[in-house]
């Protein structure tokens, strides 16, 4: 065996801990769009789910070059755009400008920033995370 097949007890340990911190934000981000989309109509709701979906789209991107890729790998040209979607610190900044703007409050784009959110740490909480420039998943 080999030293990169080998997964020590900590390391696992971290693992589990880290994805279980993402779950936990995941259901926090999703109970927070719904209460969202339940307390300011379906609008809030229906931009909470569009972009609980969204950053996988960008799938679409390379649609045609994908039955060329490898098991597991995203095609090149998709890459950033996937990567851009898939960070949490993107809907964060927003969310706090959202908060800290008082001449700015439209609540359906609170929820839509909670759906997006919801669906970064579910990926992360799932082990996916961002891809590197040839499209395969990071360590």
């Amino acid at each position: 065996m080999t030293s990169t097949t080998n997964v020590t007890p900590a390391l696992r340990a971290t693992t589990v801990a880290r994805r279980a911190a993402w779950l936990a934000a995941a259901l926090f981000w999703t109970v927070f769009a719904i209460l969202e989309g339940v307390n300011h109509g379906w609008l809030a709701g229906a931009l909470a789910l569009l972009f609980l979906i969204l950053p996988d789209l960008t799938f679409l991107v390379a649609a045609d070059e994908a039955p060329r890729m490898a098991k597991g790998q995203l095609p090149p040209r998709a890459v950033p755009y996937y990567n851009a979607m898939h960070r949490a610190l993107v809907p964060l900044i927003l969310l706090a400008a959202y908060a800290a703007q008082p001449c700015f409050t439209w609540p359906p784009a609170c929820a839509a920033l909670c759906g997006w959110l919801a669906h970064i740490s579910y990926d992360r909480a799932f082990g996916y995370g961002l891809r590197t420039m040839e499209g395969f998943q990071r360590d």
